[in-house]
């Protein structure tokens, strides 16, 4: 564990400055020789540095709150709707008390690691906690028995550990309960049967949480001074900006190529097919799934000629059956992926809906239940009572083809520690339908779709028929791809997705009349931009991060003005952005020996930090080591010239009050206009962009029109012109025309026209205009 150990006398020669308070200089060369390991394996005995006082260390009753809890058990979680559920559950045998989320940690005002002897951090009491620490405290002194039930996780294994630092709680006492799911079972079970404290798990917490302080508190001043205050740098954010970065590199590289489609409608009798050009004399016209070698409009109409002077025939039909195996449960990843591409949540908005689920809803006859399973999560595994649970439904509401003949089952690639479940709701009887008049509209949707997933990875495998038709006419190859459905399987509660349609069968050698022939002019596309939910997948595919941490990750990068979404949802780097991610590729790249932008290196990290956990490193070598290349890395930096920030653009216009030019800038809350001449002449303006519709709130007597705006996150929304004087704002496109059902201004959200007064949807035609 993280505490306070001795120097070791052969240890390397220290840093040669101390971080001070600003962090302004870094240490040049640390280290730590391989017998610390033998110190390192000796901190779980030792004490934390007590600077929150050693009177933080020691219970005292505290000062007026008369809380006792003699006789009784005192169960420590962290939130307080958690506590609330257990208190139901446990009953008056147990005071449930809440530390609300972390009680002691490292001060926000400095580095607080002394990098000169062993990185030993220096722990506070969190601002605000006094009275709950005092309140625990008092409880603690009188209980019979004390329970740590922090989250099932390396924050939460963390948390009890402080709370047993706190409390007197002996560490090789049976104190720690984790709870998994919060079911009557399953959290009597939990409680009837408490471990110890997983010092490894704290050990491998805190090596994480000393590095992301040595690395975010001593890149963020160098940011300081070389760029502008106020900015920020991080182990993870800073590879997640550089992702997004390094793919507007390449879309602003990026060359449009001219190609052309060319379809051939024939057929015979009532069956037709579409057919599509794809070869010329036995070559492959087609790359990377576009058809990029018929460059010209003139080989375009030398193909279709070819096609119409010749007889078509059918040279094969191929068709053959295919499973699909159903998908795994949510781990946490997935399941904010899915929710940002099915729900259009926004991950940090998925685990905070998941969270409360998983504390639990009042169901009627039930009372407080929890819904769903712990939702930070590496694992795809189930439980025995899980699938047995799942199976049963499955047996009780559909037929026999449904049902393997044993449970599926799951494992997460290259997880070491397995302790968790997947996220499923704690009881599968608990469907969407019968639960949803309990839930809000976004928890129903949440939780419809965990239970589905759950529900279809314990049904068997879909099957799927791929027909291919291949026809030729003189010079010229076609096909046609089909796929229909032959057996739903698990797609009878999770959504099939078929490419294509079902094919006729053709004969080998029947001939097709030609009936049409087209040609489109098409240009290739630059790579897309990350969405939240791809550069989530991105990161846990190279190994950077943790899920539980992704959602803070991309909220950072918004608040720091380095990306903004744009229209279609897309993460876009402003020009903030790039210059921090300029500078820190020139020194922190993949040619550095601390690529901290790097993901290989990143994940190199992360796999390090696993094996913390697994007793097959010990935290002061990973500590050590990184810090021994970083920090003259940094010191390299340091010497770097100050970077310009990109200069304001001017928009075309005289500042009204003096003349000067008015340029865009970027604040805090987004883009707005302002005067060249600032300090001197403070003129500003919001940037109003219209698009064209009244205010449905007070278009009709006023001169208010919609306009498009940036929230602080950088996600668009809709206003009115007169803000403040009116405050009508929408998360979706307003349009000028009227719900058929209620006479309401209908929004547009992608294809469909959606009422917000009576919930009226319908699907609307993309004109040029929209897109």
């Amino acid at each position: 564990m993280i505490a306070k150990s001795t120097k070791n006398e052969g240890a390397k020669k220290t840093a040669k400055k101390t971080v001070k308070k600003t962090v302004e200089k870094t240490a040049v060369e640390t280290a730590v020789k391989k017998t610390a390991k033998e110190s390192a394996k000796k901190t779980v005995k030792k004490t934390v540095k007590k600077t929150d006082n050693a009177k933080n260390a020691a219970p005292r009753k505290a000062k007026s709150s008369g809380a006792s809890a003699v006789g009784k058990t005192l169960v420590i979680v962290e939130s307080p709707s958690k506590a609330k559920t257990l208190s139901k559950i446990l009953g008056s045998g147990y005071v449930i008390k809440a530390s609300v989320g972390h009680i002691r940690d490292l001060p926000r005002s400095r580095m607080a690691i002394d990098i000169e002897h062993n990185f030993e951090p220096e722990y506070i009491l969190v601002k605000g906690k006094a009275s709950i620490k005092n309140e625990l405290a008092a409880l603690a002194g009188s209980a019979e028995n004390v329970l740590l039930a922090s989250d099932p996780d390396r924050e939460g294994e963390a948390i009890a550990w402080h709370l047993a630092e706190l409390l007197n709680v002996s560490l090789g006492k049976a104190c720690r309960v984790r709870f998994y799911e919060i079911t009557e079972r399953a959290v009597k079970e939990a409680v009837a049967n408490p471990t110890v404290i997983d010092l490894l798990k704290v050990d491998a917490q805190q090596a994480r949480r000393i590095l992301d302080r040595l690395v975010g508190y001593t890149l963020s001043p160098l940011l300081w001074k070389k760029i502008r205050y106020g900015l920020s740098a991080g182990r993870v954010q800073s590879v997640a900006l550089d992702l997004i970065c390094d793919r507007e590199r390449e879309i602003e590289l990026f060359k449009p190529e001219e190609y052309w489609s060319v379809t051939v409608k024939a057929g015979v009798g009532a069956r037709v097919y579409d057919l599509k050009v794809d070869k010329l004399d036995g070559q492959n016209l087609w790359k990377n799934s576009q058809p990029l070698m018929i460059k010209d409009a003139l080989m375009a109409d030398m193909l279709l000629n070819e096609v119409k002077s010749n007889t078509i025939k059918v040279s094969e039909f191929r068709l053959r059956e295919t499973q699909r195996k159903p998908q795994p449960p949510f781990k946490t990843s997935s399941m904010q992926q899915e929710a940002a591409r099915r729900l259009s949540l926004s991950p940090r908005r998925t685990m905070r809906i998941a969270q409360d689920l998983y504390e639990g809803v009042d169901l009627p006859e039930r009372g407080h239940t929890g819904m769903i399973t712990y939702m930070r999560t590496d694992s795809l595994r189930l439980a025995n009572e899980a699938t047995d649970a799942a199976r049963g439904y499955i047996a009780s509401h559909y037929d026999k083809r449904y049902l393997p003949d044993k449970a599926n089952s799951y494992a997460a690639a290259g997880l070491s520690q397995d302790a968790h479940e997947a996220v499923r709701p704690t009881d599968v009887t608990l469907t969407p339908e019968l639960v949803k008049n309990s839930l809000s509209p976004e928890q129903f949707k949440l939780y419809d779709m965990i239970w589905r997933r759950f529900v279809a990875s314990q049904m068997t495998n879909a099957v799927v028929a791929n027909s291919t038709l291949l026809a030729a006419a003189g010079r010229v190859g076609m096909r046609q791809l089909g796929e229909s459905l032959i057996f739903e399987g698990y797609g009878a509660v999770w959504p099939l997705e078929l490419k294509g349609e079902r094919l006729e069968k053709a004969e080998e050698g029947e001939i097709l009349t030609f009936l049409s022939g087209g040609k489109e002019q098409k240009f290739t596309r630059p790579p897309a931009r990350y969405s939240e939910a791809t550069l989530i997948k991105t990161l846990e595919e190279d190994g950077v991060g943790r899920p539980s941490t992704y959602a803070t990750i991309v909220d950072t990068l918004y608040d720091r003005g380095y990306v903004e979404k744009n229209e279609e949802k897309r993460l876009a780097p402003t020009s903030l952005g790039m210059t921090v991610d300029d500078f820190l590729k020139k020194y922190f790249d993949s040619e550095s020996v601390a690529a901290i932008v790097d993901t290989g290196f990143t994940a190199q990290m992360e796999k390090e930090l696993d094996e913390i956990e697994e007793k097959k490193r010990e935290w002061l070598d990973v500590v050590g080591s990184f810090w021994n290349v970083f920090s003259p890395t940094v010191q390299a930096a340091e010497g770097a010239e100050k970077i310009p920030l990109p200069p304001p653009e001017p928009i075309g216009e005289p500042c009204p009050e003096c003349g000067s030019p008015l340029v865009k800038k970027r604040g805090r809350f987004g883009d707005f206009i302002a005067c060249a001449g600032y300090p001197n002449c403070k003129y500003t303006r919001a940037i109003l962009e219209m698009v064209g519709v009244k205010c449905p709130k007070c278009g009709t007597s006023a001169l208010g029109e919609i306009v498009k705006r940036k929230s602080k996150k950088g996600r668009t929304f809709y206003g009115c012109s007169r803000y403040p004087d009116c405050d009508y704002v929408a998360w979706n496109r307003p349009t000028d025309e009227k719900c058929p059902s209620c006479g309401a201004a209908l929004q547009k959200k992608g294809k469909t026209l959606l009422c917000p007064d009576c919930g009226y949807k319908a699907q609307q035609e993309e004109t040029a205009s929209d897109a």
